[in-house]
């Protein structure tokens, strides 16, 4: 395998900071992403490399008992499930510093693995078996699993749970709360604000468990796919069945068919899922940014806080338009990953290792994304006054309910005469009355339309508000 060119090492200033940062993920907002550090960093991956050529070597020791290896001696054993367990100190600049010399990053870890069991009394026959059949991809595929597998279980599904229940608690609480809906921008049949947080809590529910339910693989079968090395060393030994054991031993799916590289099937698979969720919350934070600025919400300040450097006024909804730019950068890079990394020429090429790296970088702005709704959701405070205000101004929006009526006591063409009343005329509470009053329809149900307001025509939209998430069950990760 060519070393990867984004590996080679970069000569850094010695007093670089989160102010030097070519990235705002690791300037502005790297406060704000410490977890997912921990997950897609450089020094993560080398960890998880070591971690995984250590297990690989265990695993021949152990299940397989490749002769020459097993059984090993206790300080062997002992040194190699440290390696195993991670964190050793200094890993990850040891590691670096020995490919400085190699310029092949996986060709470093494993030298690191061997220094550190022929400290511990390695034979040289038994330090042949570190990387024993593995191409780098074989290493490499499996800690990006592992990366996605502890992203999406400790960062991502938990702050969407957070995010969803949260905004069920407000769906509920404003289920009755009527709203005049706007269709193409126009005054539409009025809804309740908390039957259109559901329609969100509905999408992003179903959204997540889809996430959740995205299966995570990885493959450990050589150089092109085949075990070759494998079956020309150790002809005796079923491959095909200890390779996949190892895999799901790290609570990986097997791909059991690929070239050198796993063929990130289920890599796309993850990331149209995520980018799916996050097209559902960039719809959310421009809904929002509207209904601010109609007045629907508004939004509480915040003591010390500076809305506009010329305005002293203004309360922006920052938390919500920053939430929809990381969104949009989260999305194209999610796209791209899912468009590009099942693509391979041949058996393969290098391509990919360069875009796995940005792994990390698109799951961070949508991180960043989820944290900012989090903080600007409790901010936001339903003006029902407004709203109520708002939809008093627009009897028109009745006119679907009148029409609809006078259908179901077959009055001919009363979809014809409501327009003519009401395309683009204003309706007021009279002259909608009046207009009623003088419609060939029975007196129980003339009496209705007149005591039908537009914040009382609001369907099922109370109902189904307070039975959003009645019946769900999160799928886990």
């Amino acid at each position: 395998m060519t070393a990867d060119p984004s590996s080679r090492p970069v000569p850094m200033r010695s007093d670089e900071s989160a102010l030097d940062a070519l990235s705002p993920l690791d300037g502005r907002y790297a406060r704000r992403l410490g977890a997912l550090r921990a997950i897609f960093s450089e020094a993560a991956l080398i960890r998880l490399r070591v971690r995984i050529e250590a297990l690989w070597f265990e695993y021949l020791a152990g299940p397989v008992a490749m002769p020459g290896l097993a059984p090993l001696p206790a300080p062997l054993a002992s040194a190699a499930a440290a390696l195993a367990a991670g964190g050793r100190a200094n890993e990850a600049p040891t590691v670096k510093a020995i490919e400085r010399r190699t310029n092949h990053d996986v060709k470093a870890v494993e030298y690191y693995v061997r220094d550190v069991l022929s400290a511990a009394g390695a034979s040289e026959a038994q330090l042949e078996f570190v990387h024993f059949g593995c191409t780098s991809e074989d290493i490499n595929n499996l800690c990006y699993a592992l990366m996605l597998k502890r992203a999406r279980a400790e960062v991502l599904l938990p702050a969407l749970e957070r995010l969803i229940r949260a905004l069920a608690t407000e769906a509920r609480s404003h289920a009755g709360l009527a709203m005049l809906a706007r269709t193409h921008g126009q005054p539409a049949s009025p809804t309740t604000l908390g039957k259109e947080l559901a329609n969100v809590v509905n999408r992003l529910a179903h959204g997540s468990d889809s996430f959740a339910a995205a299966a995570i693989a990885g493959k450990m079968n050589g150089a092109v796919g085949n075990w070759n090395a494998h079956v020309a060393a150790c002809p005796q030994i079923d491959w095909r069945t200890a390779s996949g054991r190892f895999v799901e031993s790290l609570g990986l799916a097997v791909t059991e068919y690929t070239t050198q590289i796993e063929p990130h099937d289920w890599i796309a698979d993850y990331c149209d899922a995520l980018a799916r969720v996050a097209t559902v919350l960039l719809d959310y934070c421009r809904d929002v940014w509207g209904y601010v600025s109609l007045g629907y919400f508004r939004q509480r300040p915040q003591a010390g806080e500076v809305g506009s450097s010329t305005m002293p006024h203004k309360v922006n909804p920052i938390d919500f338009e920053n939430a929809e730019g990381n969104l949009g950068l989260g999305i194209a890079l999610l796209r791209h990953l899912a468009e590009k990394l099942p693509v391979s020429r041949w058996q393969r090429d290098l391509t990919d290792s360069t875009v796995l790296r940005n792994l990390g970088v698109a799951i961070g702005h949508v991180a960043i994304a989820l944290d900012s709704i989090e903080h600007g959701l409790p901010r936001l405070e339903p003006d029902s006054a407004r709203i109520a205000e708002d939809l008093d101004q627009h009897w028109e929006v009745l006119a679907e309910a009148v029409q609809t009526v006078l259908r179901r006591h077959g009055v001919p063409e009363g979809y014809e005469r409501l327009k003519a009343v009401s395309r683009g005329q204003a309706l007021d509470r009279s002259s909608l009355h009046a207009f009623i009053r003088d419609l060939p329809l029975p007196a129980d149900a003339r009496d209705a339309l007149l005591a039908l307001t537009p914040s009382t025509y609001t369907g099922l939209a109370e109902t189904l508000a307070r039975d959003v998430l009645a019946d769900r069950h999160p799928q886990k990760s």
